[in-house]
């Protein structure tokens, strides 16, 4: 089994940043994929971004240029920098992780985006 903790949501001003975190504990097989997903109200659930634990990224094109996805395969955490934050940004964020035959979902935490 396999535990994701976030952290980091909440309420920013358009233009404002915010930092996410998540933390994976549990049967993790070294070579995985950790990522973000964000639901909106009214909206099925998208990538965000995703990074394998070699290193490879990529973005969904809504965020390219303001959101930045890190990992310490140390500590099995992976985060998301979000910079340049606009409304349609307001979302339930998702961490997941990836592993050789299963994935696990965090609980999810808010991030809205408004003056």
């Amino acid at each position: 089994q396999v535990q994701l903790v976030e952290s980091g949501g909440g309420l920013v001003q358009p233009g404002g940043s915010l930092r996410l975190s998540c933390a994976a504990s549990g049967s993790i097989f070294r070579f995985n994929t950790m990522g973000w997903y964000r639901q909106a109200p009214g909206k099925e659930r998208e990538l965000v971004a995703a990074a394998t634990s070699a290193g490879a990224t990529n973005y969904a094109d809504s965020v390219k240029g303001r959101f930045t996805i890190s990992r310490d395969n140390a500590k099995n955490t992976v985060y998301l920098q979000m910079a340049s934050l606009k409304p349609e940004d307001t979302a339930v964020y998702y961490c997941k992780i990836t592993l050789v035959s299963n994935q696990y979902w965090g609980q999810g935490t808010q991030v809205t985006v408004s003056s």
